[in-house]
């Protein structure tokens, strides 16, 4: 038997602020699946990125600006990446430092969505 991932559903608690910070930054496009702010499918390469409105129970927004989650999206980028990191600090995004790990055949930096979640953004060499 065969296995891929087709699909990752973040619960979000503001479906269209994470729509609107995906699409600007990182220019994913929505594919047909869409419920104005409880549900939209994205267009991220291998994968489907679906946001969808967490339950009213969990709505409340946790103390500090982490959600807590685990999770961390990568995003592989062919622009330039201190560019990319740059364009998103000077839009507020909290973002860290580029970096570069011996024996690895790129550079990364790593970034909060609106909402707390951590992704990374990196270049292959």
């Amino acid at each position: 038997m065969t296995t891929r991932m087709t699909r990752l559903i973040l619960y979000v608690r503001d479906v269209a602020l994470l729509k609107n910070f995906y699409q600007e930054h990182f220019g994913l496009s929505v594919i047909t699946e869409e419920i104005e702010n409880e549900w939209v499918v994205f267009d991220a390469g291998g994968v489907e990125l679906a946001l969808h409105l967490v339950g009213e129970a969990f709505r409340a927004k946790p103390a500090g600006n982490h959600s807590g989650t685990n999770a961390k999206f990568v995003f592989t980028i062919s622009s330039d990446l201190a560019q990319h990191r740059d364009k998103l600090a000077g839009a507020g995004v909290a973002v860290q430092s580029l970096k570069r790990y011996d024996g690895f055949d790129y550079a990364m930096y790593d970034g909060v969505d609106p909402e707390g979640n951590i992704f990374q953004v990196m270049k292959l060499d």
